[in-house]
């Protein structure tokens, strides 16, 4: 591996906590068995990422915080070089909460970059399910993402893309992140075509980016992950190096078999196996893409 890139490489999306749940405790409703793990710290991730090199990180809000950002606040204030971060904020109404603009402007001057949107559950908590991101909330977070240059990072299914479709002809310059490929997965072997045209057809609006990844769960799991590679190929053709960034999801509910082999051999799906990308364009994805908008 290139060695400058080495030093360069940005994993998109990484859950981390802590199990200190007194200076940073669960939300409402969250107990400790709760946890996927007792922790999942940085200096964890680092434990196998520092291997391949010297790896920042965007972090992603656990859903059990709540919307009390404090730890990955506290992560990025202590070495912003190193993280940056992608929070959550409420689009429903609540008097007890502020707009959803203005959340994201406070959360946006303590490093957070970008917000999640889950598509599913916010499907069935509101209004028609088939036109769910017309709520006024996400409006006035459309709206802030267009003139912030904030991301809105869409956890969801291909079955809500019609809606974000829409959304994305109405805010063209709404930085928009479609994380975990939007769930497209090679299953038992099969090329997922249909759901990759669905995936693909989002290339259209031109600030929409994904997320490539994770490998330990897009096709059968083991590494090198080689049966990506066709997978990976359309997705790059579709999008353009410059609109995929890598993510290993480590703190994720899939979890690598063997972090210390897989993590690495993720890196080298990209690096070393996939000969369709040039050398620019491994470096775009791997460091430049994330690094760009997270960390520009």
């Amino acid at each position: 591996m290139n060695e400058s890139l080495r030093d360069r490489i940005v994993d998109a999306h990484v859950h981390v906590w802590t199990d200190d749940t007194e200076k940073y405790p669960l939300a409402p409703g969250f107990q400790k068995d709760d946890l996927w793990l007792p922790s999942f710290t940085p200096e964890e991730h680092f434990q196998y990422s520092r291997a391949v090199g010297k790896v920042r990180m965007n972090l992603v809000q656990m859903t059990w915080y709540g919307l009390d950002h404090s730890y990955i606040l506290d992560r990025i204030v202590g070495d912003p070089t190193t993280f940056t971060g992608t929070g959550m904020v409420s689009a429903v109404a609540d008097v007890s909460l502020p707009p959803p603009d203005r959340a994201m402007r406070v959360l946006a001057a303590g490093g957070i970059r970008a917000f999640r949107v889950r598509g599913g559950r916010a499907r069935t908590s509101f209004g028609d399910p088939n036109r769910w991101l017309e709520y006024p909330g996400y409006d006035l977070m459309f709206t802030a993402a267009t003139e912030d240059n904030l991301g809105l990072s869409f956890l969801m299914g291909l079955e809500d893309l019609p809606d974000l479709d829409r959304m994305c002809a109405r805010y063209p310059d709404a930085p928009v992140i479609l994380d975990h490929v939007c769930g497209v997965r090679i299953r038992d072997g099969l090329f997922p075509e249909t759901e990759l045209q669905a995936l693909c057809r989002m290339a259209r609006h031109r600030r929409v980016m994904v997320k490539l990844g994770p490998f330990q769960a897009l096709g059968d799991g083991r590494a090198p992950y080689l049966d990506l590679l066709p997978l990976i190929e359309r997705i790059v053709d579709a999008f353009g190096p410059e609109r995929c960034m890598w993510e290993s999801d480590s703190g994720g509910p899939v979890v690598m078999q063997n972090p210390h082999r897989d993590y690495q051999a993720a890196i080298d799906l990209i690096l070393d196996r996939a000969d369709f990308l040039s050398a620019g364009d491994k470096e775009q994805i791997l460091a430049k893409t994330a690094a760009d908008f997270f960390f520009a």
